[in-house]
C-alpha cells in the first residue's frame, strides 16, 4: 500500500499570479491539489503550513534557450563590442579549449544561476561536442538530477565547418551520422514524454549556417519517432538573412519549411527578422519563439516582433541565451527585460508585467509542448518561486507583482520543483556556492584567459 503524499499548505501570500488563489495553494506530493480563495482553508488537513505572508509567489520561472558552457567565457575582451558573427568567430576558437570537467562546473553554475533567480524548468542548447565532450548531454542531465531542477537539454549540433561554407572551424563540427546516431542515444536514455518529467530532451541544429539540410532533415524525422521538440537558431540577424541567401538561396523560413521544421513541434531563438508574411506563416504552423530580450540588446541584434507573433499563433516564452552574450543566467532579471524592451518597442500600455510573467512561464512551457508546469493551478506541478519584497528596492511599492518587475528582483527566496524546496532562504539545498565559485573561476582564467 502506498504512503499518502505529504500535504503542504502555503499559506495567505502577500501576492500569487494566480486567479482565486489569495489564500493559497496546497501541495500534495508533486502537484498542486488547492487554490483557495481569501479566507478559505484547505478542505482536507494538511500536514505542514509554510507562512507565505511577506511573500510573492509566482509559477516557477521557464527558460527556453541557454547555452550553459559559456558561463567560462562571460565578458571575454575577445567578444567584447561584437556583433553576433563576429562575436562567434572570436570565441569559437576560445570554446575549443573547453574540457570535460570545465563543461560540468560550467553546466552546475549555469543551472545554480537559473534556479536562484525563479527558474525551476532550465533549458539548455549545448551545439560543442569537441573531443573529449562527447557526452556532454548525460553531464547536463546528472547535474539537473543533482540540484533537483527540471531540465530540457537539447543535443545540439554542427556539422558545416569553414571549409564547407559554415561558420564555425572544423575542430567543433560532428558529421551528421555522428550526430544523429547520438541524438538517438540520448532520446533512448533520457527522453520522458510524460507528465510530470523532470528530464526531457530535444533535438537542436545550430543554426542554418552550421549544418547541412540532411542532419536538418533527418532530425525532424528521429524527432516523430521519439515525440520529441525541435529547437535551433533562426532569424536572429540580417547577417543571417544574408548568409542563408547566399548558402541556400531562401530565406530562413523557407528554409525551415523546405527541411520539415514548420509546425508546432519546433521552437525557435530569437525570431527577431521576420517579415509580415513570414510571422503569419510561423503563427499558423505554431511555431514556438524564445524571446532572448538581454542577449538581443547585448549583441545589437534586433527586437522580436513579440507581439505580432502571439497574435498570428506563435506561444512566445523567454530565454536567458548564453552567458557570453548575457552575461548571466538570470530569468526574473530576463523578464523585467523583456518588459522594458517591448515597452519601447510597442508602447507603454501595449506591453504589461503581466505579459512579461506570462512569457516566461505559460508561453515557455508552450514552447516545450508542456500542459503540466508554467501555471499555479489545481492538478499542475507544483513549480513555484517565492520573493521577498524586503530589499531597499522595494521600500515604497504598492502592487506587490509589479514591484517584482519593474522594481528589479534578482534572486528568489524560496524555489519548489515538483513539490520539494530546492531553495530555502536565498540558497541552493546541498550545494557549496562559494566553493563553485572558486572552482569555476579558477579553470575560466586557467583555460579560456
Amino acid at each position: 500500500m502506498t504512503a499518502a503524499a505529504r500535504r503542504l499548505w502555503i499559506r495567505r501570500p502577500l501576492a500569487i499570479l494566480a486567479e482565486g488563489a489569495a489564500g493559497g495553494v496546497v501541495v500534495e506530493g508533486s502537484r498542486i491539489a488547492e487554490c483557495l480563495p481569501a479566507g478559505a482553508e484547505p478542505a482536507q488537513p494538511v500536514d505542514e503550513t509554510f507562512d507565505a505572508s511577506a511573500h510573492v509567489v509566482i509559477p516557477g520561472l521557464i527558460n527556453t534557450h541557454h547555452h550553459a558552457f559559456q558561463t567560462l567565457t562571460r565578458a571575454h575582451p575577445a567578444a567584447i563590442d561584437k556583433p553576433l558573427f563576429p562575436w562567434l568567430k572570436a570565441l569559437y576558437p576560445v570554446w575549443d579549449r573547453i574540457t570535460p570537467e570545465a563543461f560540468r562546473l560550467a553546466t552546475r553554475v549555469a543551472f545554480t544561476e537559473l534556479l536562484l533567480s525563479g527558474c525551476t524548468t532550465a533549458g539548455d542548447h549545448h551545439y560543442l561536442f569537441p573531443k573529449g565532450l562527447e557526452d556532454a548531454v548525460d553531464v547536463q542531465v546528472e547535474e539537473a538530477r543533482a540540484l533537483g531542477i527540471r531540465a530540457f537539454i537539447t543535443r545540439g549540433s554542427m556539422s558545416l565547418s569553414d571549409a564547407e561554407g559554415g561558420l564555425p572551424p572544423g575542430s567543433l563540427t560532428q558529421d551528421d551520422d555522428t550526430i544523429l546516431d547520438d541524438s538517438e542515444r540520448v532520446l533512448r536514455l533520457f527522453h520522458d514524454s510524460r507528465p510530470g518529467a523532470m528530464v526531457q530532451i530535444g533535438l537542436a541544429p545550430c543554426s542554418p549556417f552550421a549544418v547541412t539540410k540532411r542532419l536538418m532533415r533527418e532530425s525532424a524525422h528521429l524527432a516523430e519517432a521519439h515525440d520529441c521538440r525541435l529547437h535551433t537558431h533562426l532569424g536572429e540577424t540580417l547577417q543571417e538573412d544574408d548568409y542563408c541567401q547566399a548558402l541556400f538561396g531562401q530565406r530562413p523560413v523557407e528554409y525551415l519549411e523546405e527541411v520539415g521544421w514548420l509546425g508546432p513541434r519546433t521552437w525557435l531563438a530569437h525570431g527577431i527578422h521576420f517579415n509580415d508574411a513570414e510571422v503569419a506563416r510561423l503563427g499558423r504552423a505554431g511555431v514556438g519563439i524564445c524571446h532572448c530580450p538581454t542577449s538581443n540588446m547585448v549583441l545589437a541584434s534586433g527586437r522580436c516582433r513579440t507581439c505580432e507573433l502571439e497574435a498570428a499563433g506563435s506561444p512566445v516564452g523567454l530565454g536567458v541565451d548564453g552567458s557570453a552574450s548575457n552575461d548571466g543566467s538570470n530569468l526574473i532579471e530576463g523578464v523585467r527585460h523583456a518588459l522594458l524592451l517591448n515597452r519601447l518597442t510597442y508602447g507603454a500600455e501595449a506591453v504589461t508585467h503581466r505579459d512579461a510573467l506570462r512569457w516566461a512561464t505559460e508561453g515557455s512551457a508552450a514552447c516545450l509542448g508542456r500542459a503540466d508546469i508554467g501555471r499555479i493551478a489545481p492538478g499542475r506541478e507544483a513549480d513555484l518561486a517565492l520573493f521577498t519584497l524586503d530589499e531597499l528596492r522595494f521600500s515604497g511599492a504598492h502592487d506587490p507583482l509589479a514591484a517584482l518587475v519593474l522594481c528589479g528582483a534578482t534572486r528568489a527566496d524560496r524555489v519548489m520543483v515538483a513539490g520539494a524546496w530546492r531553495v530555502i532562504d536565498g540558497a541552493p539545498l546541498g550545494l557549496d556556492v562559494h566553493r563553485l565559485r572558486e572552482d569555476h573561476s579558477r579553470l575560466a582564467r586557467t583555460l579560456f584567459a
